[in-house]
């Protein structure tokens, strides 16, 4: 019998119990021995759940119980995430962790200290909930070398696309679907612009590329300004609007990475990735385009991919399952000198054709969607083109990057 201890008994932690409760048969084969959760950590109660049983709000109860060989972290959060996860390396407790803030700040740190102890730090469910990506990062796809890795990684802002795009409805009263729903929180700000995307390339990012991709130096954009209008050009335009996260690598050094909205075409291999799924593309110089889809979040699809690594970590006990990601910091490139092609919106009144191509040059032009309005597609222009030329600008409406 192998003990485990879980470390918050919220959405994920009783789906984590539940899933072994109800699949706890299949997972002692595939382990070679009982799961057995020992502790359940949590500051409250559950008056009337089996789970107060095994209830504990002391820490230091599991840090000091020899029999516990791993942790299961799935409070979310730094702090106390940090400490406990630390402190449970240190005692010889391989760790699970569905974080993905604790994973994308101080993932490289847990690893070493895992791997100086031949003890194991897994975090498959920290980014795409129940999709597997990090294991086939880390193992399936060591043959190649990754030079590109998009996701549509929020379900959330996925969900909200996807109702304005389907029922012609402003962001404000998708958001709130959303929040009625349970999909989006009562403080919406993480999802909506861009920062838990962010987290999540940065971890997929250092573990392509072998070092540490600060999610501080990526650029993020969320959807807020993205308006009906814009959904309606992209219908014209046959083409769908998506929150991307984005990594890539133009060359053996050259790595950018960014959160954004993009304008891309049927042909995209994202394109049909609606409501709260998440998809994952990745793009190999070996294998090349790998596609990765299904629930992004949710309490069993996550708690699945947690018990998921429980099995693996209970298959290697005291053998370190290797991990390459470097405390090295990647120096990412300045994005204003990624190029894109952006679709833009502009008064009528204020700008005349002559204007714009005395700006951009060669621009495509877009069919009127909107009266007074004059809607283009420019040509391929750096981030910081793109800066220079919106302050010149006379009723500037919008702008979206377009993959195609």
């Amino acid at each position: 019998m192998i003990n485990i201890a879980v470390l918050g008994y919220g959405t994920i932690g009783s789906g984590v119990v539940e899933v072994l409760k109800t699949n706890g048969d299949s997972i002692r084969k595939r382990a070679g021995d009982k799961i057995n959760i020992k502790y359940v950590l949590d500051i409250r109660e559950f008056p009337g759940d089996p789970i107060m049983d095994i209830l504990v709000n002391d820490m230091n109860i599991i840090l000091n119980d020899p029999e516990v060989k791993i942790v299961v972290e799935v409070m979310g959060g730094i702090n106390p995430a940090y400490s406990f996860v630390k402190q449970a390396l240190l005692k010889g407790k391989s760790v699970i962790s569905s974080n993905k803030e604790l994973v994308a700040k101080h993932g490289a740190e847990l690893i070493d200290l895992a791997k100086e102890r031949e003890l194991n730090f897994l975090f498959e469910a920290s980014v795409g909930g129940g999709i597997p990506i990090i294991r086939p990062l880390n193992q399936s796809l060591t043959a190649d070398e990754i030079v590109e890795i998009t996701g549509i990684l929020n379900g959330t802002t996925n969900y909200i696309l996807t109702k304005m795009s389907d029922e012609g409805i402003e962001f404000k009263e998708a958001l709130k679907e959303a929040q009625d729903l349970g999909y989006a929180e009562r403080d919406p700000s993480a999802d909506v612009e861009g920062h838990d995307a962010c987290r999540k390339i940065a971890i997929l990012s250092s573990l392509a590329y072998g070092m540490q991709v600060d999610f501080e130096d990526i650029y993020t954009e969320g959807i807020t300004n993205i308006s009906h209008v814009d959904i309606m050009y992209a219908k014209a335009l046959n083409t769908k609007i998506k929150l991307f996260a984005t990594s890539i690598r133009e060359n053996d050094e050259n790595v950018y990475a960014m959160v954004a909205p993009m304008m891309i075409s049927a042909n995209h291999p994202l394109y049909s990735v609606g409501d709260v799924f998440n998809g994952i593309y990745v793009r190999g110089n070996v294998i090349g385009d790998v596609m990765f889809y299904g629930s992004g979040a949710g309490k069993l699809p996550t708690a699945s991919a947690v018990v998921a690594d429980i099995v693996d970590a209970a298959k290697h006990l005291n053998k370190n399952i290797w991990t390459i990601w470097s405390s090295k910091k990647l120096e990412l490139i300045e994005i204003d000198k990624v190029r894109h092609r952006f679709f833009v919106r502009v008064a009528k009144n204020k700008n005349t054709l002559s204007d714009i191509q005395s700006l951009f040059g060669d621009v495509e032009d877009v069919a009127e969607v909107v009266k007074d309005e004059y809607a283009f597609i420019t040509p391929l222009i750096t981030e910081k083109e793109m800066k220079d030329m919106k302050e010149n600008i006379i009723g500037l409406k919008g702008s979206i990057r377009i993959r195609f």
